[in-house]
């Protein structure tokens, strides 16, 4: 059972990674996720360094949907 999921898994590996190779849609698409991805955890490490800093900012939703809309 575990050999057959490596072995799904390693094939699911290799075949995302021939259309992301072979498509230019999937390879933008990928690079625009990875760079939301990681903007948002700079986001996340940000605020928690603050925390501890004894800057913790209040959590307001409203301004981070403000946020998404400017972009």
């Amino acid at each position: 059972m575990e050999k057959m999921f490596c072995l799904g898994l390693m094939l699911g590996a290799v075949g995302g990674a021939l259309l992301v190779a072979n498509s230019y849609k999937m390879r933008s698409f990928v690079k625009k996720s990875q760079a939301e991805f990681v903007d948002k955890v700079n986001e996340m490490m940000d605020e928690k360094l603050g925390c501890k800093e004894g800057n913790c900012p209040e959590k307001s939703e409203p301004e981070k949907k403000d946020k998404k809309k400017e972009k």
